[in-house]
């Protein structure tokens, strides 16, 4: 029986390494940006776990996010401290919830939620134009790098400092990210991108 089965193990892990894509290895150095803009642009569904941290002239404290989006529904996934222990803002068109551990709330816009039932607000309705390293709609300031990166953007009273990038699936994401309004200071610092880019 052990003559049999140590050979049918080994196929197996075999026929396992053979189905498994392989992984592409990041280039040495950014491409300019003009080269994936286009993929960016449609990128409109992705899974990132990051850390948050939030800064004031009177406190300082962090969070884990766990960022799930698709082109109709959001859902942000907030555990630790300025996240009340764990909270879970969704939105889909005309509706956003935000649940704490005191029960489930809702309001017309994510940053009215969250100022109302946190304390303090990100600017959720811009966040995913950010994170990708694009303007949302309306009115804006874009510096740009040698490559043609975004470098520092200005929109809505904020300003976005795009510090890092990071390779994910054929594309060049920011890493880490730092926003600032007035004396609110967010270090935005993903740790995982998972694109799922309809390109």
């Amino acid at each position: 029986m052990t003559r049999l089965l140590a050979p049918l193990l080994m196929l197996a892990l075999l026929a396992g390494c053979a189905t498994r894509p392989p992984v592409a290895e990041p280039p040495a150095e950014r491409g300019p940006w003009r080269d994936q803009a286009a993929a960016i642009e449609a990128l409109n569904a992705w899974e990132l776990i990051a850390r948050v941290g939030l800064r004031t002239p009177d406190e300082a404290t962090s969070a884990n996010l766990d960022w799930r989006q698709t082109a109709y529904h959001y859902r942000l996934l907030l555990s630790g401290p300025f996240g009340s222990g764990r909270s879970t803002l969704e939105g889909r068109s005309g509706r956003v919830s935000l649940t704490t551990p005191e029960g489930r709330f809702e309001a017309e816009s994510p940053e009215a939620l969250l100022e109302e039932q946190l304390g303090w607000s990100l600017p959720v309705s811009a966040l995913d134009h950010w994170i990708r390293g694009l303007p949302a709609a309306g009115g804006h300031e874009l510096e740009r790098d040698a490559r043609g990166y975004p470098r520092r953007l200005r929109q809505a009273g904020w300003e976005i400092d795009y510090r890092d990038w990071t390779w994910a699936d054929g594309l060049w994401l920011p890493r880490r990210l730092v926003m600032t309004h007035d004396r609110l200071r967010v270090t935005l610092v993903i740790n995982e991108w998972r694109p799922e880019a309809s390109r």
